[in-house]
């Protein structure tokens, strides 16, 4: 994996282990020379990612709506710092750019985020390792949703597989790097899911 996209939220959050656990990563994949393509904040968990990978000279590059500019306060220090015009441009500019995607901790935008990538891979449009780092028990609420999901006949198994969970970095890159992307088709049937 030459570079990965993280999505995280533009706010710090309350407790500091979502800003320590940002920097970590950002270190992280830079020590790992892998490149960060985020979302180009310098504020909240975005700029804590950009900032922890800048601090060991990583490649970051950031991809910011122009409406956001003042919102989000673009981080000038960045490798490249693409601007763009919608969020859906967002998106598809920072998939083209990155090998897979990690989330952090964040809000409904981190959430949609993760989600669209994660249905994308599911429908076969991509075949990226899409983490989610469980800071803190962050997402433990959403890794049960998805398994009743699958309980409940919604969901199938290999697809469940696709969402893969650590709470710390270097075993979600680990695993990232081990990810074989699912052969089977999405739709199930009427019968329950093997």
């Amino acid at each position: 994996m030459n570079k990965i996209t993280v999505f995280c939220a533009s706010s710090p959050g309350y407790d500091s282990i979502f800003i320590q656990m940002a920097y970590q990563l950002g270190q992280q994949l830079a020590g790992a020379g892998i490149g960060v393509v985020y979302g180009g904040a310098k504020v909240g968990l975005m700029g804590a990612v950009a900032d922890g990978a800048l601090s060991q000279q990583g490649e970051v590059i950031g991809v910011l709506p122009a409406f956001l500019q003042t919102k989000e306060i673009a981080h000038e220090g960045l490798t490249q710092l693409i601007r763009v015009e919608s969020m859906h441009e967002r998106k598809m500019t920072m998939h083209e750019l990155s090998d897979g995607v990690i989330a952090l901790p964040g809000g409904f935008g981190t959430l949609e985020e993760y989600f669209e990538m994660l249905t994308w891979a599911q429908l076969g449009l991509h075949k990226k390792p899409i983490g989610l780092l469980n800071v803190n028990g962050f997402y433990d609420g959403l890794l049960t949703l998805a398994d009743t999901m699958v309980a409940t006949g919604l969901l199938k198994p290999v697809n469940r597989a696709m969402m893969l969970v650590s709470t710390t970095p270097n075993d979600l890159l680990e695993q990232m790097r081990a990810y074989n992307p699912p052969t089977v088709g999405k739709w199930l049937t009427s019968e329950k899911a093997a």
